[in-house]
């Protein structure tokens, strides 16, 4: 087990990104009760119970600080709302979040991945970041594109546990 630095605390002008912490758990496990957010990510098991946000709280608290990078994303008003994190599986760190669906539409998911590529960028000294997108997920491509996001013309089946299969995979790259 190696000793876990938490990723710092960002600002933004509407959220602030932070560690997960145990107390999050309830929260991580009703957001994503709704099917369409596990749906459009590779990792979240479908249904989504507390004991998987648990878990996922309690990896993030034994991750490799070099390799893996994960913020909450909290709202003044509602505590945590998603997460956006970095997982380092080959040369570069790839750059997964969520938002729950009452978030959606508002410009959070856009705020939150600027202001953490920033602090790739400029603390954790990163400047290649990969990220991708399900090809029936246009919404997030969207993000990602105002994020400064560019497409690199491969797209690849990635697996998803929730769907229980693989799905085209829109590939994309970020350069600081």
């Amino acid at each position: 087990m190696c000793s876990y630095q938490p990723a710092p605390a960002i600002k933004t002008d509407r959220l602030t990104l932070r560690a997960p912490r145990a107390e999050d758990a309830s929260r991580i496990a009703a957001l994503c009760g709704d099917f369409e957010i596990p749906r459009m990510t590779t990792r979240m098991p479908w249904p989504y119970r507390l004991e998987d946000a648990q878990g996922f709280v309690g990896r993030m608290a034994n991750a490799n600080p070099d390799q893996d990078k994960v913020f909450m994303v909290e709202h003044p008003a509602d505590g945590a709302i998603g997460a956006v994190g970095f997982h380092t599986h080959e040369r570069h760190p790839e750059l997964g979040y969520w938002l729950g669906r009452p978030y959606w539409g508002k410009g959070y998911a856009t705020e939150a991945v600027r202001a953490a590529l920033a602090w790739t960028r400029d603390g954790w000294k990163r400047k290649v970041v990969a990220a991708g997108h399900f090809a029936d997920n246009p919404a997030s491509g969207g993000v990602l594109i105002k994020s400064g996001f560019l497409y690199t013309g491969d797209v690849l089946p990635k697996h998803s546990v929730a769907r229980g299969q693989d799905v085209p995979t829109r590939m994309m790259v970020w350069l600081a």
